[in-house]
């Protein structure tokens, strides 16, 4: 992309069409997590929203989602404190962390599918709430560094 909004605008400072393109596509958001008490670690299950479409990895009801999934976390500029518990690759978490687009992100590669192809969506490693009973498949997935 040629006008590589995110490297002169806050997350703030971005319209709703640049803050939409900062979404990868991975997928992550859209798994159950599970926190360590003790610890805070978390861990990434292989289970996924009802919403999320595991084939292509966006949501599919996106505009009604926070009112058909009641823990779905809606992002925007002042909910800081909810990037982290985004996967470490997200753009949202990297920028409002002060780090770099990683070079498969779409805006950096100009190619929706180089997410895909780099192994850091979870298309082909999930499985949705739809498909099984909740919680009984929750073994973790490798969060991409």
């Amino acid at each position: 992309m040629a006008d590589q909004f995110w490297k002169r605008k806050s997350l703030g400072e971005m319209n709703q069409v640049e803050w939409e393109s900062l979404c990868d596509g991975c997928g992550l958001c859209c798994m159950h997590k599970v926190e360590d008490e003790d610890t805070g670690d978390l861990f990434y299950t292989n289970l996924a929203c009802r919403l999320l479409d595991t084939s292509t990895c966006r949501c599919t009801d996106y505009k009604n989602r926070s009112k058909l999934v009641a823990d779905c976390l809606r992002l925007t500029p002042n909910t800081t404190d909810a990037f982290e518990w985004l996967p470490a690759t997200c753009a949202y978490r990297l920028l409002a962390f002060g780090e770099e687009l990683r070079d498969w992100h779409p805006l950096i590669s100009g190619d929706p599918e180089s997410v895909h192809e780099a192994g850091i969506s979870v298309r082909g490693k999930v499985v949705s709430e739809n498909d099984t009973d909740e919680w009984t498949v929750l073994w973790k997935v490798d969060e991409p560094d």
